[in-house]
């Protein structure tokens, strides 16, 4: 028997894998996180991590009869993600604050603090799944393909998968609300919250002109050749690939294929401007403690599939033309199921290519082997 530190955020999946591990007849202590408040250290009352949601953890663990406790991550959280966030789009880059979350908070401060509870392991909701092979941790897929979040912990390693527990990682969606239903959890129907929590259902933009008006400088919109298309009032309003939303209209569809930090200038081209045959990486991760290198499955989106690509020393060449990638954006590397490591996207690589006879963006039939 363990003693076990279950995260629990008042959803379905974090209930029902605290309540496994209760089953399994370990010593478990429910904890909720608390990341973020209002200007007056309240907490939120819309999108995830609310009131709402921590008194729903707070009666799961009635239900499972173990003790219950709020750990004040603000500060972590705010120094470590929501800075990152900001400061990525000021330099006009896309973040990837859930990755940034699990990093810097959910498996490094929470960690921590479990060690100092005397805990030996911690537990999440996140559907992933390991295996120890031999002396090391392995991490691969969630069983359910459509809620993986492998992806998002790509960058863990050893040291962390060592002490963390994914115990509804081999179940899909359906079978987690069935268990949660038969053991009567409250969150058993609960609706899925998909706003990064900080932001809520508000648009990310009304987040920044709130949090970091200074990353609204105006600025320039122009085509591939330079010419003048009109003016915008800050590079965080744009992101690589977007369509909709320019404040321009040229006649034919455009897409947003550079942003300049340095002047301000959103360039947009045509689709095929898109086109990408590889990317800069940098922050390089391996789950084993080693190098990723050579040909792997490479995702660059949480929600994408991978495609075949090769690893060297700070870039990844795709085999086929990909679109729409944008810098800051997390890049996890797999080998069939099994994910390698990962890496943060700083830059594209885009020499001329032809355009493909069938577009391909990280979405598709997902490959199961490196060819």
């Amino acid at each position: 028997m363990s003693r076990v530190l279950a995260a629990m955020s008042g959803g379905v999946d974090s209930s029902v894998a605290t309540a496994l591990m209760v089953e399994e007849g370990h010593d478990v202590t429910g904890v909720t996180m608390k990341m973020w408040s209002g200007p007056n250290g309240e907490a939120p009352t819309a999108g995830c991590c609310t009131v709402s949601d921590a008194e729903d953890a707070r009666r799961v663990a009635g239900q499972l009869d173990i003790p219950y406790y709020v750990l004040d991550y603000t500060e972590h959280f705010s120094t470590g993600v929501i800075d990152h966030f900001v400061d990525d789009y000021r330099h006009g880059r896309t973040p990837n604050p859930c990755v940034e979350c699990n990093r810097t908070v959910k498996f490094d401060r929470l960690l921590s603090h479990a060690v100092e509870l005397g805990c030996d392991l911690v537990v999440t909701g996140h559907y992933a799944r390991t295996e120890k092979v031999g002396s090391h941790w392995r991490l691969y897929r969630g069983g359910d393909a459509d809620k993986d979040q492998s992806y998002v912990l790509s960058m863990l390693g050893q040291d962390e998968l060592g002490v963390s527990r994914f115990p509804v990682g081999h179940l899909d969606k359906s079978e987690t609300r069935g268990v949660a239903a038969g053991l009567g959890l409250r969150t058993a129907n609960k609706p899925e919250s998909m706003d990064i929590c900080f932001v809520g259902k508000r648009d990310y933009r009304e987040f920044l002109r709130t949090a970091a008006p200074d990353v609204f400088t105006p600025g320039r919109i122009v085509d591939g050749e330079g010419t003048d298309l009109g003016s915008h009032d800050g590079i965080a309003g744009f992101t690589i690939g977007q369509r909709r939303g320019l404040g321009v209209s040229v006649g034919e569809p455009r897409f947003v294929n550079d942003i300049d930090p340095t002047t301000a200038t959103v360039t947009l081209g045509r689709r095929e401007d898109l086109l990408v045959t590889g990317v800069e990486i940098d922050d390089a991760t391996a789950v084993d403690g080693g190098v990723v290198s050579g040909r792997v499955l490479a995702q660059y989106r949480a929600h994408g599939w991978a495609v075949v690509a090769t690893v060297s020393a700070g870039s990844v060449i795709f085999d086929e033309p990909q679109e729409a990638i944008a810098a800051g954006q997390t890049i996890a590397f797999y080998d069939g199921d099994r994910v390698l490591g990962g890496a943060v996207i700083t830059g594209r690589l885009t020499p001329p290519v032809p355009r493909p006879a069938r577009w391909r963006s990280g979405r598709g039939p997902r490959p199961c082997r490196v060819p």
